[in-house]
């Protein structure tokens, strides 16, 4: 780019250096129609909720627009569950913070440790918990600590205090919803479409990575194609719910549609395996219009060996090949259920993703922590406005305990925050005194917040959006009867500014994120997982253990920024085999279970399984191999000939994994080295 831009003409290059900051602002002046719109009808609804709650005479009316900006979402699914899991934690909160100024009402050592205790276990449980229902955990910690810092100089006005912040909360998300309605008609027809859209795109990328997979070798560009695709589905497997919620009760569309993400989980891993087992496949066709699931099934056929000069390698890849296109149509079953909804369906399908204690106890000391340490700074210095100062704190501390990385998330928010704090200065100071109507306070609002609508929509903005869009009216502090005076709008923007700070620092501090324990523990599960997988009586089948291994994977994909490619890709490669030999190893268990093997191989098989669910079939899996190439070799029917040929299918698979990754069934996993945790 630079060489290029070297070759053009003086006024050319002074023209292209001058107008690359006006390109870089394009989303603001050239914004998108689906972005103007979710911007504007954001700002709206979250100035007529601070006018509503003026008008009712709230005595803090700014935290009706914060809630609309918090459950405003891009899909209307998102905003449904975000605010009923809002309602949710805000009415568990407000009785916990009753029942904790009950308690303790001339003790506050023990009333801020206990206040401490709880806000730590609510964001220790939502780290378990997946979508927003964890969000509405946290919620339930930190409107305990605002409620219960608003009352702390008034204890007798709690119960008034939480039914305040409840109205407003109501208020914020009564708005957000009717604007939402007015401005998306027709949202069953169009939450159906796109779904239908995003599962047929999805299941075209998964087949053509399939083709792609299984023609070229194993390295590190197909890695990457690969775990870009397992990032698209697992987060869009996650986004069902939201979906449903939009098509309405009593349907289970949802269920069909992780489904058919699960069968896709399934393929890819069975392309992996069919790339062990014959390696030998031409170049792919294009699939131009062609269903992707015929397109697949119609090339492996053509490239299916012929028995006549191919005897030894048929009966083995074969069985795979079947279960592959037997997946795909699965695959293309479920989606077709998603769009015809069937009368008098019950089908039920569900994914639980691991669960990471670990972490959760982390986040419950770390949140525990620093509202403590907020709670001694107050005590220390006795600063007239530290209970918005601890306020402040549980409520960063809840909006970031659910995030994947919480000190990546909390950079951006600190610079949107000095945004924030910028412009609410111009605003409180100079033009909101000036105001004499509503109208002009709409006016005033509106060109801010949809500006901040508009970053929101960016991807690489959103971060700093997320703080400026929710604190702005706070910081603003607009009342009915008077405005924010200088000496108290600097307090209380200081205040701001000094929590996400103090957050900062606590998550540096206190229990620090770093990426390579949590791979190392992430890879010490999946190893425990995989050898449990060789018990005869666990449950765990081919799509729960692929969705639970690709979640974690995906985890630690979103912070790929921070892993060196070589760490990166010697991770994703072990992830990705230890999910393939799962899923065979599920396999030989099913055929023991159901009794499809004849009594011998049953044995055989059941003493590999007992030795792997120990972790001493390294040594054996030789000899295993060897026995079933004999056994496959004196059978005589065809059924027998089958089912040893996919035994056999299965223990190539598992000694390939096993001979590429010698420590796949030991917890000794590799230590990386990981220059940038943050």
């Amino acid at each position: 780019m630079g060489a290029r831009t070297a070759t053009l003409p003086l006024t050319e290059r002074i023209t292209t250096v001058l107008l690359h900051p006006v390109r870089r602002v394009s989303w603001i002046y050239a914004p998108t129609l689906p972005d103007l719109a979710f911007a504007v009808r954001t700002s709206f609804a979250a100035i007529i909720s601070l006018l509503i709650a003026m008008w009712m005479e709230l005595d803090s009316p700014q935290w009706a627009p914060l809630t609309v900006w918090v459950v405003a979402q891009s899909s209307r699914g998102e905003s449904l569950s975000k605010a009923r899991w809002r309602i949710f934690g805000t009415l568990v909160g407000g009785v916990a913070a009753i029942t904790l100024m009950a308690a303790f009402p001339q003790a506050p050592a023990l009333f801020f440790t206990c206040l401490s205790l709880w806000i730590g276990l609510c964001c220790a449980l939502a780290t378990l918990l997946d979508q927003y229902r964890a969000y509405g955990l946290v919620l339930t910690g930190f409107t305990s600590a605002i409620i219960a810092t608003g009352a702390i100089t008034q204890p007798d006005d709690v119960f008034a205090i939480s039914v305040a912040r409840t109205s407003y909360i109501i208020l914020g998300v009564l708005c957000e919803a009717v604007l939402a309605v007015v401005f998306m008609p027709r949202m069953v027809e169009h939450a159906r479409q796109q779904l239908l859209d995003r599962l047929a795109e999805t299941f075209r990328a998964t087949c053509a990575n399939i083709i792609q997979q299984i023609c070229a070798p194993a390295g590190p560009e197909q890695q990457a194609i690969t775990g870009s695709l397992l990032k698209q589905i697992v987060t869009f497997s996650g986004q069902i719910e939201f979906s449903a919620l939009e098509l309405g009760p009593r349907n289970h569309v949802g269920d069909h549609a992780r489904r058919a993400l699960a069968g896709m989980l399934v393929m890819l891993a069975q392309a992996r395996a069919l790339q062990i087992l014959h390696p030998r496949m031409t170049a792919p066709p294009r699939m131009d219009d062609t269903p992707p699931e015929r397109a697949l099934a119609t090339w492996l056929q053509q490239n299916t060996p012929d028995p006549a000069t191919d005897t030894v390698d048929s009966p083995e890849w074969q069985p795979v090949t079947t279960a592959l296109v037997s997946e795909a149509a699965r695959v293309r079953s479920e989606m077709t259920a998603c769009a015809t909804a069937p009368r008098g369906d019950r089908f039920r399908f569900s994914l639980t993703s691991r669960r990471h204690m670990h972490e959760a106890v982390n986040n419950g000391i770390r949140a525990a922590a620093a509202i403590m340490g907020a709670c001694m700074v107050w005590e220390i210095t006795a600063w007239h406005h530290g209970p918005a100062f601890i306020s402040f704190v549980a409520l960063i501390y809840g909006l970031m305990a659910t995030r994947e990385n919480p000190l990546v998330a909390t950079t951006p928010f600190l610079k949107g925050g000095l945004w924030c704090a910028a412009v609410a200065s111009v605003l409180a100071l100079w033009i909101i005194p000036a105001i004499t109507a509503p109208e002009i306070l709409l006016a005033a609002l509106l060109v801010p917040m949809t500006i901040g609508g508009l970053a929101a929509r960016r991807p690489h903005l959103a971060g700093y959006a997320f703080s400026f869009n929710m604190f702005l009216p706070v910081l603003i502090g607009p009342i009915n009867q008077g405005r924010f005076d200088e000496v108290s709008f600097f307090n209380n923007t200081m205040a701001f500014l000094a929590s996400i700070i103090f957050v900062l620092l606590t998550y540096r501090l206190v229990v620090p994120f770093r990426m390579d324990v949590h791979i190392r523990r992430t890879e010490a599960w999946v190893s425990q997982r995989l050898r449990h997988l060789g018990r005869i009586g666990t449950r765990t089948d081919a799509t729960t253990w692929l969705a639970a291994c690709a979640a974690s994977l995906v985890r630690i994909l979103f912070q790929a920024s921070a892993l060196p490619p070589p760490v990166l890709g010697a991770c994703m490669a072990r992830q990705i085999m230890s999910m393939t030999v799962g899923i065979y190893v599920i396999r030989l268990r099913e055929l023991v279970r159901g009794g499809h093997l004849s009594p011998r191989a049953g044995r055989i098989v059941g003493l590999f399984l007992a030795r792997w669910d120990r972790g001493q079939a390294a040594a054996m899996t030789p000899y295993v191999l060897a026995w079933t190439r004999h056994e496959q070799a004196r059978v005589t029917t065809p059924q027998a000939r089958q089912q040893m040929a996919e035994v056999l299918a299965c223990l190539r698979i598992i000694t390939t994994g096993l001979h590429e990754n010698p420590d796949i069934m030991t917890q000794k996993v590799t230590k990386y080295v990981v220059s940038d945790m943050s």
